[in-house]
């Protein structure tokens, strides 16, 4: 027999259920089964990206061996002057690409700078660099999260001569260093040595002998403070010869007009960056003259970047 529809209160609700598709209440296993799967997604935190995906501003072509460039910066982006980072390019997915190539560069900007500077060698085969050296201008680039280093004033001791001694693109962290207040307000002297293997490849050279002068924030600074040193090995040059020897005939001192011959563990300090060669061979001159290696938890008379070295 057919059951009648109910009357009174119920009647309503039971008109506006004949209307809708056949329903199956669920059985308690898998309402918990729902249950605990939308709070395991629920609690389950979102993975942050451990890179920027920064744009492109500039590219300048030193040689067919050297190039620069610049990047934007995060607004959230801190890091010191002198310090690195790894950047690099998103992977090709059209290549079978799944992660991305990184790289360590040091950054060229000043810490307070709007744009992040990069100085780059370029290697034709090289995992990154083949593709680096193509970018353009609004190319996207990877920037890390978080910059690091020994390059940084704050691992030197008080002194009254500061040397930045780089070979080829080793000169990085001196363009940030270099335009850096700090580094003149700490520091009577700033020496900025760039070693070379040929003149055309002593870039930054106008930057270091006249741009800087005009710069708002440290140009008088650097007009009476800073002292520009190129040397080049390969080819004829107002200064020829490796730091090393420079070091050890006491040519670099002469130079600079520094009264004696070595270095002076109570005013020098000095920072290295560049080929492994030159930083083991210089470091251990400076060891030799009675300088102490620092870092960022006990600051010394000299630093070198043994994220590079090894």
């Amino acid at each position: 027999m057919r059951q009648a529809p109910p009357k009174g209160p119920r009647a309503a609700s039971f008109r506006a259920f004949r209307g809708r598709p056949p329903f199956f209440a669920p059985c308690a296993s898998e309402i918990r089964r729902v249950q605990m799967t939308a709070t395991a997604s629920a609690a389950a935190p979102v993975k942050e990206a451990p890179y920027f995906v920064e744009k492109v501003l500039w590219v300048k072509h030193w040689t067919d061996r050297l190039f620069s460039f610049a990047i934007t910066r995060p607004a959230s982006f801190r890091f010191r002057s002198g310090e690195f980072v790894m950047i690099g390019l998103p992977p090709r997915e059209e290549l079978g690409e799944k992660k991305p190539i990184l790289r360590a560069y040091s950054i060229g900007s000043p810490s307070f700078a709007e744009e992040l500077e990069f100085f780059s060698i370029k290697v034709p085969d090289g995992p990154l660099t083949s593709r680096l050296q193509l970018i353009q201008e609004g190319d996207e680039i990877l920037l890390g999260k978080k910059p690091t280093g020994t390059l940084v004033l704050d691992a030197v001791r008080p002194g009254k001569r500061l040397f930045l001694f780089g070979t080829g693109t080793g000169l990085a962290p001196w363009l940030s260093v270099a335009r850096d207040p700090d580094a003149y307000s700490r520091f009577e002297r700033v020496i900025v040595a760039h070693g070379v293997r040929e003149v055309k490849e002593l870039a930054y050279r106008d930057l270091f002998t006249q741009e800087i002068f005009d710069d708002p924030l440290v140009g008088d600074e650097a007009r009476a403070q800073l002292t520009y040193y190129p040397t080049v090995t390969r080819e004829a040059f107002e200064r020829q010869g490796r730091f090393t020897d420079l070091i050890t005939s006491g040519k670099l001192f002469q130079d600079l007009g520094i009264e004696g011959d070595r270095f002076d563990p109570e005013n020098d300090r000095a920072m290295l960056c560049g080929s492994m060669a030159m930083i083991k061979d210089t470091a251990a001159l400076l060891e030799a003259q009675g300088l102490k290696e620092g870092s960022n938890a006990e600051p010394g008379d000299f630093v070198i970047e043994r994220a590079f070295v090894g």
